[in-house]
């Protein structure tokens, strides 16, 4: 029996649907993965291999490099740290296929990427927030302001306890989901011997949408949670 050939024009239309649907299964969220004081872009590295071999390309994520790599006394939120993060997730945003941005921070970068987010206007724009071991309600290790120690880090932008800076970030909407990945084993969020905050992790986000807990260090927070972290975008 002679088989029947389709209609071009029903060839067509499969052609473009699976076209369609190969081209909505790529399009993903671009993602910020923002590095922490003295860091750099390389410490994403577990974080990025997961990213891809979960389908997103490499255009699809941006590791902005920011910030002094010799002096982490000198980072603080105010001036050249503030523009690469800025860049990056503009960047992100104005090539995104779904029109909305995922965003990583990592220590410092946490509340980097934050204070970008709102002087952006871009809250709205972002599905998630993933904090990882950040200092979002200061470091007890940099004191109370304005009995603070006396570097850029811990000043009046910095990470002190209740800066002018955190207290203007307090409360302040990051995203439609906002999650913290804290430890009580942090050696610099809990650098003192206590990770609280006025009872409360400093890791933690107010509103936030939900907390999780690992037993690593600082450092190893970032790099041994990739899955986790990726599972949350």
């Amino acid at each position: 029996m002679k088989q029947r050939s389709l209609p071009l024009s029903t060839l067509v239309t499969i052609l473009l649907f699976s076209f369609s649907a190969f081209a909505q299964a790529a399009c993903k969220d671009n993602v910020v993965l923002v590095h922490g004081n003295a860091g750099s872009p390389s410490d994403w590295s577990a974080t990025y291999d997961e990213l891809r071999a979960r389908g997103w390309a490499a255009n699809q994520i941006f590791r902005p490099d920011w910030g002094s790599k010799t002096c982490a006394a000198c980072n603080n939120h105010s001036g050249s740290e503030e523009t690469p993060v800025k860049n990056a997730l503009s960047s992100a945003l104005a090539q995104s296929c779904t029109g909305k941005v995922d965003v990583i921070g990592h220590s410092m970068g946490v509340t980097l990427a934050a204070q970008q987010i709102i002087k952006l206007s871009m809250a709205s724009e972002v599905d998630a927030f993933v904090a990882i071991a950040g200092a979002y309600r200061g470091l007890m290790s940099c004191g109370v302001y304005p009995f603070y120690v006396y570097s850029t880090t811990c000043g009046a932008q910095g990470l002190s306890v209740s800066s002018p800076f955190l207290d203007w970030l307090y409360g302040k909407t990051l995203g439609a989901r906002v999650y913290s990945m804290k430890s009580w084993v942090d050696q610099i969020v809990c650098g003192t011997g206590s990770c609280l905050i006025y009872g409360v992790h400093s890791s933690q986000i107010a509103g936030e949408t939900q907390s999780f807990s690992f037993n690593y260090g600082h450092f190893g927070l970032q790099s041994y949670t990739a899955i986790e972290q990726v599972n949350l975008l």
